[in-house]
């Protein structure tokens, strides 16, 4: 009866370790599903305003991604040289905790087509932006608009810089704001320098990076045609909204739309990267 005893006892101590493991593996289980599920987004936004204007106008984009959970930085470039500007879209890029969505609105995309080369830029994002080639320049692209199109009301340079006619910046500009809002992005302009729009991409991040277009149909800075060009070339997933250049103002919740889609599918697409990588 003692041998029988204890060897009960044996089996009920090994039943018991044996639960104890599994509890143990299904524990580390879901927190490894906790975790996957957590990183399944790009959490970290970076947003990069275009010439003329400043980060402000990001500031209704801005609150629909924080209450929808992701870290976002506004990225105030001085807009004097596309070096300069380049170096602060980077400087904002390496204090972020993980991979990036970049985002760049008109010339903000000609920053964002050379900061997005750094490694943590997981995807990139052009509001009616310049998605420029090595090489090119917003004032090489501009030199010579398709007949017809019509021509940005950029008034001659002064000491170097450019600014729009204020009485046609609201139609030109931010035709679908309203006009008090528009009127006071007219009065409070950025001057744009010359440097910055004559500034050359050394390497197209797009050629190696996950790429997101949102499409004005109805801009009268930046031709649809122009980006539709330029979207296709990139090899961008497009969306296109009736909008003035002004779209991330006056449509924040496209721009908020494509800007998740971006986050979520820059994540899947490095993850099935990563799973190709270790096949091969």
């Amino acid at each position: 009866m003692k041998n029988k005893a204890m060897a009960i006892g044996v089996r009920t101590r090994s039943i018991y370790g044996v639960l104890a493991i599994m509890t143990i593996l299904l524990s580390i289980g879901e927190n490894t599903m906790a975790q996957t599920k957590s990183t399944a987004v790009v959490k970290n936004i970076v947003l990069v305003h275009g010439g003329l204007v400043d980060g402000s106008g990001w500031e209704a984009v801005y609150n629909i991604l924080k209450k929808d959970g992701y870290t976002v930085t506004i990225v105030q470039n001085p807009t004097i040289s596309l070096a300069d500007d380049v170096a602060v879209t980077k400087r904002a890029i390496a204090v972020q905790n993980g991979p990036v969505i970049l985002v760049g609105h008109s010339y903000g995309g000609a920053v964002i087509t050379e900061a997005g080369n750094d490694p943590k830029v997981a995807g990139l994002v052009y509001i009616a932006a310049f998605a420029l080639d090595k090489g090119e320049s917003v004032s090489s692209l501009i030199k010579d608009p398709p007949p017809g199109a019509p021509a940005p009301p950029l008034l001659p340079p002064v000491d170097g810089f450019l600014l729009l006619d204020r009485a046609k910046f609201p139609a030109s500009f931010a035709a679908d704001v309203s006009r008090e809002k528009a009127e006071f992005m007219a009065d409070s302009q950025v001057p744009w320098g010359v440097n910055a729009v004559g500034g050359t991409i050394s390497e197209a991040a797009w050629k190696a990076k996950h790429t997101w277009y949102l499409l004005t149909t109805e801009d009268r800075m930046l031709p649809p045609d122009a980006q539709r060009l330029m979207s296709k070339r990139a090899g961008a997933t497009v969306v296109e909204v009736k909008s003035s250049h002004a779209v991330y103002v006056s449509h924040p919740q496209a721009v908020t739309h494509i800007i998740e889609e971006a986050a979520r599918g820059a994540s899947v697409a490095a993850k099935e990267g990563a799973t190709s990588a270790a096949a091969d």
